[in-house]
């Protein structure tokens, strides 16, 4: 499983950064979260998320609101 850093704008609906963390540095992760929480705290839009998965793409098929606009996730699989 690889990690995967996301700064997401909530008021323009999509990630404005992804980093992708190697399995075994989930402690180097964690903390470069922490700096982004801290880097982005005066900006309440801002989510900061760091989320596991097998691949990008399967980081996108489980957390759509991420990456996709509203009108996409409303269409039929």
């Amino acid at each position: 499983m690889k990690y995967f850093l996301l700064v997401y704008d909530q008021q323009v609906g999509r990630a404005e950064s992804v980093e992708e963390f190697p399995t075994l540095s989930g402690p180097a992760a964690l903390a470069r979260r922490f700096e982004l929480e801290v880097e982005y705290r005066a900006r309440p839009s801002i989510e900061v998320v760091l989320l596991g998965a097998a691949s990008r793409d399967a980081l996108v098929r489980t957390h759509g609101r991420y990456f996709k606009t509203a009108h996409e996730l409303a269409l039929p699989a």
